[in-house]
């Protein structure tokens, strides 16, 4: 629901609009990426065949023309649902009631989903899923993003397996222990050798190169709805990324698809085209 303020306890708030909608981190980064021309697989466990939010999950990506024949439906599963309200200045307050029985699932088959594809974007919210799934990318030799949304230890055997780690501000400053996100990237980098970097929403983004901290500011925009924006972000990071191999290129290509995103009511729905994003880049040139 979009209000005009968040209500206090004990009290209501008028909504302006209301959207049933799929989000989740791996869904909303699969949308952005099928919308900006990627052919996407979605692999990932999900609850059981009579769970409604899971089957509405299904549809909603096989609508976007997203393959989710990979998608491992667990009996006695239930995926997570979430209430969210956005204020008027796009920020978002969310309760969510957590998917059970998904975390020690892992995958029917590894070499299917990665087969004849050009990179794989990986999160750490189920490792039992994603570790074999990434273990087969390195066999393939292509790219794996790693969307660190979820505070966890710096050793994390995942990192290792991904070519590039973008965390999100809250996850390194969980993670390290450390407020300062240039100094938690250094510190993340005595443990990960390869790209890393952190969004900060409005703030933009840092990035370790050559072992100094770059930055790249975020599109100055008027947010309507935040919901998504980092799972926007890491979709088409990895769609330029697969097409490019230029990580700087797809940092600005993901920051527009991301700000376009934020500029819309509706989670993942509001995630932008390829052209609507050639478009704003092009409009912001120089």
């Amino acid at each position: 629901m979009r209000v005009d303020a968040f209500p206090a306890p004990g009290t209501k708030a008028q909504a302006s609009q209301f959207l049933i909608t799929t989000g989740g981190q791996a869904g909303n980064a699969a949308v952005a990426a099928a919308r900006l021309g990627a052919a996407v697989r979605y692999a990932g466990p999900i609850g059981s065949r009579d769970d409604e939010v899971a089957n509405r999950i299904v549809a909603t990506l096989e609508h976007e023309g997203i393959d989710c024949r990979y998608a491992v439906r667990v009996p006695d599963g239930l995926s997570s649902v979430s209430l969210i309200m956005i204020d008027a200045a796009g920020e978002k307050m969310i309760a969510t009631r957590r998917g059970t029985n998904l975390g020690a699932v892992a995958p029917d088959d590894v070499r299917a989903p990665v087969a004849d594809i050009d990179a794989v974007l990986l999160d750490n919210r189920y490792p039992d899923f994603v570790t074999p799934i990434a273990r087969e990318a390195i066999a393939r030799g292509i790219p794996r993003v790693l969307d660190f949304d979820r505070a966890g230890p710096l050793d994390d055997p995942l990192l290792k397996l991904c070519t590039h780690v973008i965390a999100s501000a809250d996850a390194l400053r969980a993670s390290t222990g450390l407020s300062d996100l240039a100094a938690g990237l250094e510190k993340l980098a005595a443990f990960y050798e390869g790209f890393l970097a952190v969004t900060d929403g409005p703030n933009g983004i840092d990035w370790l190169e050559r072992g100094a901290i770059r930055h790249m500011d975020a599109f100055k925009i008027d947010a309507i709805d935040t919901l998504g924006a980092g799972d926007a972000f890491h979709g088409a990071f990895t769609v330029a990324l697969a097409e490019t191999a230029d990580t700087a290129g797809a940092m600005r290509f993901a920051a527009a698809a991301a700000a376009i995103k934020c500029m819309r009511f509706g989670g993942l729905m509001g995630a932008a085209t390829r052209a609507e994003v050639d478009a704003f880049l092009r409009e912001r040139a120089g």
